[in-house]
């Protein structure tokens, strides 16, 4: 047996507790329940809580397990949630209740604190969304399911339920007039103000309903800032699906609505196009074709049908009613006198030309586009496109795009002619330059497809208009004499067509025109005037009389065997006024070499015959030059001693003179020997 202890006494101070683990068991007197042996009897498993009082020792087994604490004092607007964890009194294991302050709570052990509620404070304007744990009534009295929520939307303190859970504090959405709230009904329910709401219902909240608004737990908020629409004097919308007075939506419906005003779009409203329109303002030269889309009647009271087509004309500010589809807006059409458009009829088909005035299309008229052949195009591209055509290799690379709904128009160069063909008349007209050209809507012009190149090779050239010359073409042409010499000569043509500029008529048009390819019809008809000519003529004979070989053998001769000036193309008027020999070239490398050859060397032989005359003319030239330098010579001399001989004296006389002054006084005879001493002397 092991003595222990002293143990001290537990004390629990006033307001304060303590659990026991293992407490002793008492008799109904309050006594201490001993055994047989003395030993205290014990409730192994149990606690107990003992209150403030005297003191008390822990008898053996029986273990503190909390230490003195004071007792639990809850405030105004709280409570302790508690939970029995075993029956007692008129609770049963698990109920749930709230010990609500101010008090001060006495813990027992049946009971279990699960924590603290703290009210919370309801502000005015705002609320608190609450859930039910399970089926209650809540304070204010109604039944409430496991899962419902409900707002609170008194103002001041609320300490929720036992079996309420605070979800959220619900701010309040402030509303301007600017701004509107839209919402949708998650069930059928009565809102705040109010009104009957079906489930899935969708309406707005403005600043006219209220100035704040709370979301009700049944409602769903679609969009929380609905802007206002608003429209100022020259603007106005389309309004789909819009609500009648009664404020159900008319689906499918169209409402105009014009400034200035402002509004809300009603739940399923929109805008037409999702945009506001400006009203449409014409001036004098516009104008809008419109349709109708339903029978109604406008503002001039004339009933329009669907597919009715008419215009309004500027100036005037419009506005299309629903009714009415806006096909498109256009301007009138200035056109100069050099200047048109193609114009159809809608209803009939008809094409029309409009030159040289402003002209605003009609309800049932539509500008045409005139379609041309791409050879056309490109010609009419090209930006230095006159008489000489142009050629098939540089019409790829021309560029450039046309108006086709304004008329065609080609400035004629001068001293050309241009034919243009109506398919609906079948008939054709000539243009003489310089001239301007204006297709009709039924016209094209006749392409001229000429011959190029050396030799001439066909459909090289293509072009509008036909020069009438003077001109020249240049040909290359291969002959072969009686003695088998292919030689290839390149021929230079002046033509021109024999029409009288001053009374130029449809005969001689329709004449020009009748051969296509003017330029290889005669060089093919020279060509083979050349070759029959050198088939006769040997090849010294030809080397020497080329020209006139050629000549004769296209001109030919007159009645007095004279070489004529022109040949003359009856057919289309045209006459080859001169030929030109440029060059002529053996076509076999040897014959061309020995040709080379022998020209070489009449060329050396003149050369060297002129340098030596030019050399003797040269010797003759300076010899005549040192003669005439030496008679000049001479005669220089000459005049010299003939200059110097009166110079002399003229000084003798002067001496004489000077010497005869002072010999006056001498006497005559000393006069005379003193000009005789000086007469030797000026000799000497």
């Amino acid at each position: 047996m092991k003595l222990l202890g002293p143990e001290e006494m537990v004390l629990v101070p006033p307001r304060c507790y303590c659990i026991v683990k293992n407490p002793v068991k008492r008799d109904d007197k309050g006594d201490v329940s001993v055994d047989s042996r003395g030993q205290a009897r014990l409730s192994y498993g149990e606690e107990e809580v003992r209150m403030a009082g005297q003191p008390f020792p822990l008898y053996p087994g029986e273990e503190l397990i909390q230490l003195p604490t004071p007792l639990t004092i809850v405030p105004s607007q709280a409570a302790l949630r508690l939970s029995a964890i075993r029956d007692f009194d008129d609770k049963v294991a698990g109920d749930e209740w709230l010990f609500t302050g101010p008090a001060t709570y006495t813990p027992r052990v049946e009971v279990r604190v699960l924590g603290t509620v703290l009210a919370t404070i309801v502000r005015p304007g705002t609320a608190l969304r609450l859930r039910a744990r399970q089926a209650l009534r809540d304070a204010a009295g109604r039944e409430r399911q496991a899962g419902e929520e409900w707002l609170m939307r008194a103002a001041g303190a609320y300490l929720p339920g036992v079996h309420e859970a605070l979800v959220e504090v619900v701010l309040p959405m402030v509303l301007t007039p600017r701004l509107a709230i839209h919402l949708r009904a998650r069930r059928t329910f009565v809102d705040a103000l109010g009104r009957q709401r079906r489930a899935g219902e969708e309406w707005l909240f403005t600043s006219e309903d209220c100035e704040t608004h709370i979301q009700d737990v049944h409602e769903e908020v679609v969009n929380a800032s609905l802007d206002i629409v608003t429209l100022a004097r020259n603007q106005y919308c389309t309004v789909r699906n819009p609500w009648d007075d009664e404020g159900r939506p008319q689906m499918g419906r169209l409402d105009l609505r014009r400034g200035e005003r402002a509004f809300f779009l009603k739940p399923g409203e929109e805008l037409v196009g999702g945009r506001i329109l400006d009203v449409v303002v014409l001036g004098p030269d516009e104008a809008l074709l419109l349709r109708a889309t339903q029978p109604f009647t406008d503002a001039g009271d004339v009933a329009r049908t669907p597919g009715d087509r008419w215009t309004v004309v500027g100036p005037c500010e419009y506005v299309p009613p629903v009714e009415v589809e806006v096909v498109k807006r256009y301007r009138a059409i200035p056109l100069d006198e050099t200047e048109g458009i193609y114009v159809r009829n809608i209803k009939t088909g008809a094409v029309e030309m409009v030159i040289g005035r402003t002209y605003l299309l009609g309800p049932d008229e539509e500008l045409w586009e005139k379609q041309l052949s791409p050879e056309v195009e490109d010609l009419l591209a090209m930006p230095h496109n006159d008489t000489k055509g142009v050629k098939v290799a540089d019409m790829a690379r021309a560029g450039g795009g046309r108006d086709k709904t304004r008329v065609v128009t080609y400035r004629t160069p001068h001293n050309s002619a241009l034919q243009v063909y109506d398919y609906r008349q079948k008939s054709s007209r000539v243009v003489w330059g310089p001239g301007l050209v204006m297709l009709a809507p039924d016209e094209q012009f006749t392409i001229l497809s000429l011959s190029g190149g050396k030799p001439k090779k066909q459909n090289q050239i293509h072009a509008l208009s036909l020069s009438l010359g003077p001109d020249f073409m240049t040909d290359v042409v291969v002959v072969e004499t009686s003695d088998h010499a292919r030689l290839q000569i390149q021929l230079s043509y002046n033509w021109k067509f024999d029409i009288d500029s001053h009374s130029r008529n449809m005969e001689d048009a329709a004449k020009i025109f009748q051969v296509p390819d003017f330029i290889g019809d005669a060089c093919k008809a020279i060509a083979s005037r050349v070759r029959g000519a050198v088939a006769a003529a040997s090849f010294d004979d030809f080397h020497k009389n080329s020209a006139e070989i050629i000549r004769v053998a296209v001109f030919g001769r007159d009645a007095d065997g004279h070489i004529k000036d022109a040949f003359h193309f009856p057919s289309n008027k045209l006459v080859i006024t001169n030929i030109d020999i440029q060059s002529v070239e053996p076509v076999d490398q040897r014959t061309r070499d020995a040709l080379s050859y022998s020209v070489q060397q009449a060329i050396e032989i003149t050369t060297k015959s002129q340098e030596a005359s030019a050399r003797h003319d040269a010797e003759r030239k300076a010899q005549e030059a040192v003669g005439v330098l030496e008679r000049q010579k001479l005669k220089d001399e000459i005049e010299a001693e003939q200059t110097r001989r009166a110079l002399l004296e003229l000084q003798v006389r002067r001496q004489l003179q000077a010497a005869c002054l002072p010999a006056a006084a001498l006497g005559a005879h000393t006069a005379v020997q003193i000009a005789t001493v000086f007469i030797i002397t000026a000799g000497t």
